[in-house]
């Protein structure tokens, strides 16, 4: 999720640049855009949930002795 979430980052940059150099219509950049910004924001949520999981689902090591 990592990953995906890197990849969702850059392309933002590039669509803003897209936009800023006016290479296609605002109109229709300004969607892409925030579906992407929607996508992070999602990636995001879901990475900060899976990483709490993943802390709270780690058990410490048992000592063999007590078993």
């Amino acid at each position: 999720m990592k990953v995906a979430l890197k990849e969702l980052r850059e392309t933002c940059n590039a669509l803003r640049i897209v936009k800023k150099a006016n290479w296609l219509p605002a109109e229709k950049l300004n969607a892409v855009l925030d579906e992407n910004n929607q996508l992070i924001s999602i990636f995001v949520r879901s990475v900060e949930t899976a990483t709490k999981n993943e802390q709270k689902n780690k058990k410490p090591k048992e000592d063999k002795e007590t078993l």
